[in-house]
């Protein structure tokens, strides 16, 4: 539960904080994050995991705090407000997640077979590798929703 310091709230999991983040050359950058479960933490989309450093150096703090963070060129998080229980969700997170890991496996496949193709020299003539390009997006696995219509016998 949401631990009031005096008439403060502590940041924790499933709330959403402001942050001011102050960088070595004094640059400010303020974001909005939401403290969500580690699988469903997206930082681009605002979502922080709870298993994070960063998460695990604010829990506890109340809003008005400065923590010392170092990393990289960041020197410190301010935390400028803290609503209890106000985070939002990362809903499809992890469906979007195995999406882009399965585009990437197709396309690393991909790039195999182009560079196996590219180093095959036989007796009746090389391979083409720019044929595979065609060949491999017809066989390009069906977007989540669609109907896989690959014949994989």
């Amino acid at each position: 539960m949401n631990q009031p310091v005096g008439k403060r709230t502590v940041v924790e999991p499933g709330c959403e904080v402001e942050v001011e983040f102050v960088y070595e050359g004094g640059e400010r950058e303020t974001q909005i994050l939401s403290l969500v479960p580690d699988d469903e933490a997206d930082f681009l989309q605002g979502l922080l995991g709870v298993g994070t450093p960063m998460a695990k150096a604010l829990m506890g703090y109340p809003e008005g705090e400065r923590v010392f963070y170092r990393q990289a060129d960041l020197l410190e998080v301010r935390i400028l407000k803290v609503v209890p229980g106000g985070g939002k969700r990362g809903e499809g997170v992890a469906e979007r997640r195995e999406e882009n890991l399965r585009k990437a496996q197709h396309h690393a496949e991909l790039g195999n077979a182009i560079a196996f193709a590219a180093s095959f020299s036989g007796k009746w003539g090389d391979y083409d590798p720019s044929k595979l390009t065609e060949e491999w997006e017809e066989k390009k696995p069906a977007e989540p929703g669609e109907e896989d219509t690959t014949d994989d016998d």
